[in-house]
């Protein structure tokens, strides 16, 4: 785009018709600097014009010279090549502009010889615009875990600040580890790591081992786990044995066309990779929408895995997805358009612990304030809360 750019700069100056241009603004310069001057003594002139922002004014003064299909074309140009390569920094691309979210080496679980189930052992650390974080704390919430049992830390979004990433600790949530931020945490439990890093983190602070990133995962041993409690302590089950065929069957598909379907809309950087994106959304979202008018929830009458796993998506739908992923087509309201979404939504905000492991407003506008290359603008729209939502309605 620079040589581009430089080439046609060099061109207009050195052509008769770029001095024919110059000349002509000269000319006009003066006679309007002479005709300010002659209204200064007419009191009926009309008052001063503000100032208006042109930008760089290329159409306005070298349209003549070069076609304005011709400029347009090579700044879009330019500023696609731009746009593909913060997208590639920011989401991995494959060949055809699809997303490809990144796979992880720590595999450990609570339970494994070198893991052992204990209370006060483990820390989580989440951050609350995150999906994936979400899925981690509202296991923790629903099951009724203490901090003795297991230590949370919220974490910040402030990729301005952080050394690599987004996530750093913020005074009033501290590493208990004493890193600055997410970086610093992964280089001292893992020397030499070079991939993302990412939240949720689950780490054994016994060994200062990492035993997981991956939420899926780090859900699924919450539920096995007794971190100290009691066998016969009656708490809520996400994967009861007979409903786990069900369970497993509804996580495949809700992740790939809901999950995993919303960011690889907003990711994209083809239409082909869009256009397959969005219509499974729109497909994901149908399947759940009949599946809801027959039960209150997606694998039976009780709560489970494969509703925790939605939960997050569909809350930070209306406020992010739809609007700036443009996530089954940026028109798509779940409160009107899905209604047996919308009321599974309210079903499950009034459970014990929900409401207390989001904030809306944050967790919806942080997508627009932290992800530029999809919002360059930075402006940041109207922020959605439980009430707009439809939430909290009884």
């Amino acid at each position: 785009m620079r040589f581009c750019i430089k080439s046609a700069s060099s061109v207009l100056i050195q052509s008769r018709a770029w001095r024919r241009c110059e000349a002509a603004r000269t000319r006009a310069s003066y006679l309007a600097t002479s005709n300010d001057k002659s209204s200064d003594n007419n009191v009926d002139a009309s008052p001063t014009q503000p100032s208006l922002d042109k930008g760089f004014n290329l159409l306005e003064l070298a349209s003549g010279i070069v076609p304005q299909g011709t400029i347009v074309k090579t700044v879009r140009q330019g500023w696609r090549f731009v746009w593909r390569r913060m997208m590639a920094e920011l989401a991995p691309q494959d060949a055809q502009g699809n997303y490809r979210r990144p796979t992880y080496k720590f595999k450990g679980c609570i339970g494994q010889a070198d893991y052992a189930d204990e209370a006060g052992r483990y820390h989580l650390y989440v951050g609350n615009p995150c999906p994936w974080c979400h899925r981690c704390l509202l296991a923790v919430k629903l099951m009724g875990f203490t901090s003795d049992q297991v230590g949370v830390t919220r974490l910040l979004d402030e990729p301005t600040k952080a050394s690599r990433g987004g996530w750093i600790f913020t005074d009033e949530q501290p590493d208990p580890l004493g890193s600055y931020d997410l970086r610093e945490l992964y280089d001292k439990l893992d020397p030499g790591y070079k991939g993302r890093c990412t939240a949720p983190l689950l780490i054994d602070k016994r060994t200062r081992k990492i035993v997981s990133n991956e939420s899926s995962d780090i859900v699924r041993m919450l539920d096995l786990a007794r971190l100290g409690g009691s066998a016969t302590t009656n708490r809520l089950r996400l994967y009861p044995e007979h409903l786990g065929a069900s369970i497993d069957a509804t996580n495949e598909w809700v992740y790939s066309l809901l999950n995993d379907g919303c960011y690889r809309c907003g990711f994209a950087t083809t239409q082909q990779a869009y256009d397959q994106a969005s219509a499974g959304v729109r497909q994901g979202l149908a399947k759940c929408e009949a599946i809801l008018e027959k039960q209150a929830f997606l694998c039976a009458d009780v709560f489970t895995e494969a509703d925790l796993r939605l939960l997050p998506t569909m809350l930070r739908f209306d406020g992010a997805y739809a609007p700036l992923f443009r996530a089954g087509g940026a028109h798509l309201k779940l409160q009107s358009d899905y209604p047996n979404i919308h009321q599974w939504m309210r079903r499950c905000w009034k459970m014990p612990g929900v409401k207390e492991s989001i904030d809306l407003e944050d967790a919806t506008s942080s997508y627009f304030r932290q992800l530029f290359p999809l919002n360059p603008g930075g402006l940041v729209p109207s922020p959605v809360s439980a009430s707009s939502l439809g939430l909290d309605e009884e």
